[in-house]
């Protein structure tokens, strides 16, 4: 275990966190728990990961509907399925929905659970 401070929201909490590398953050996502770096600046950053949905069109945002009822205009679809993904939420409170890892973070191994 390595001794770090870490800020999670407006909290700051220092003690042995366990670090780990992205495959083992992965693991701790598919299990619905929240992780994040150490390495990112951003305060109350952490990632979370979201199960898939089936959502019907008549409920999505007008324009995303109509994109996907032009595309699969020939299938008649109703409703589409969303499928699992991460998301992120950021330091100024915004999600990114499908978040993608940069090599930076694939390669770092300081990442931790977040409580």
């Amino acid at each position: 275990m390595n001794h770090i401070t870490v800020s999670v929201g407006d909290k700051r909490s220092k003690g042995d966190f366990k670090m780990m590398n992205f495959r083992q953050a992965i693991k701790v996502l598919k299990n619905g728990k929240k992780v994040a770096r150490v390495g990112w600046n951003g305060k109350g950053m952490f990632l979370y990961m979201t199960t898939g949905s089936v959502v019907h069109l008549d409920d999505m945002k007008p324009e995303t509907a109509n994109y996907l009822r032009s595309f699969c205009k020939d299938k008649c679809v109703d409703e589409i399925e969303i499928c699992p993904h991460i998301d992120m939420k950021t330091a100024d409170n915004k999600l990114v929905i499908g978040w993608l890892a940069s090599q930076t973070d694939i390669l770092a191994e300081d990442w931790y659970v977040v409580e």
